[in-house]
């Protein structure tokens, strides 16, 4: 399934789907101390169950230790087009 737009510069769309809200919220919390995010927004996953929750960071405004895995890995793939 597609966004329904392609996020701007610096930003990311992230989906969660977990088997319970809770879950979905814990997963959330943890991208939350990485990166500024926008509030979550929560739907049901399926006829299954399930929770799928949807949430855009900005990478630009990554914390500890994202911007430096941010960085590290941006370096590798400057790398890798070069050659």
């Amino acid at each position: 399934m597609q966004p329904a737009h392609t996020p701007s510069d610096g930003h990311a769309e992230v989906r969660i789907v977990a088997a319970s809200p809770e879950i979905a919220r814990r997963v959330a919390e943890v991208l939350r101390h990485c990166f500024a995010a926008t509030e979550q927004r929560s739907y049901p996953a399926g006829a299954d169950g399930g929770t799928r929750l949807q949430l855009t960071v900005d990478t630009d405004r990554a914390a500890e230790p994202a911007r430096s895995w941010l960085e590290s890995s941006s370096s590798a793939q400057d790398g890798r087009r070069r050659k």
